[in-house]
């Protein structure tokens, strides 16, 4: 009896035009060396890590909605997402359409099939939680000098601001309700599912769960 070939595709980034994804290439090929697997594609982005733009990731989950493949392979995760936690939301997707990511040489494979791919999921947004927190700090202080920066009169003169509109150092906060964000994720809705049907960041679900998981 023929056994259905499991289809794979592969992800490469690199970050400019005098590199090339050869090497990331060579090793995915290598790891899909192996009976029943079958590779239909190859993403390939030129983007640097900080771009938010990536026409072939972009690509690559439009097929997975349309489940035109079984797996996806990528070199490295820094080679996959923007940070962390654009990993975790893509990741998490991937796992709701019922397709396993592999990160070649890091050893992180989430198939359903395996306990420990749960696991590795809490500890990618244990990560990403850290790495959002580093984050805020830098834009803490951030907004702290660009107030002081405002009050002494500077802005508009010395000083802009990065979008260039040197508007007040003040934005009304977003008002939403925690609990709610709690409920839709003890429904298993994914971290990207609850920001969209929340109308708010995913950052903002991610510091919520968070802060959720603190209180007695």
């Amino acid at each position: 009896m023929e056994v259905n070939k499991i289809r794979a595709v592969l992800y490469t980034r690199v970050s400019t035009t005098d590199q090339n994804h050869e090497l990331q290439r060579r090793e995915l090929l290598t790891h899909t060396d192996r009976p029943g697997w079958e590779i239909t594609q190859t993403y390939e982005d030129i983007t640097s890590g900080a771009r938010t733009t990536r026409p072939a990731l972009d690509r690559l989950l439009a097929d997975a909605r349309a489940r035109k493949f079984d797996v996806v392979l990528v070199w490295k995760l820094d080679r996959f997402g923007r940070n962390l936690l654009h990993c975790l939301s893509c990741i998490e997707e991937l796992q709701e359409l019922g397709i396993r990511f592999i990160a070649i040489t890091q050893g992180l494979d989430v198939d359903r099939r395996n306990p420990a791919s749960k696991f590795l999921l809490h500890v990618l947004a244990a990560a990403a939680e850290f790495e959002r927190s580093l984050i805020l700090e830098r834009t803490a202080a951030g907004k702290a000098r660009y107030r002081q920066d405002y009050e002494q009169g500077l802005v508009g003169k010395t000083v802009h601001s990065r979008s260039g509109r040197d508007l007040p150092p003040h934005r009304p906060k977003k008002i939403f309700n925690r609990d709610s964000v709690l409920n839709l994720r003890a429904q298993g809705l994914s971290l990207r599912k609850i920001a969209e049907r929340m109308g708010i960041g995913l950052g903002t679900v991610v510091r919520s769960l968070h802060e959720c998981s603190k209180s007695p």
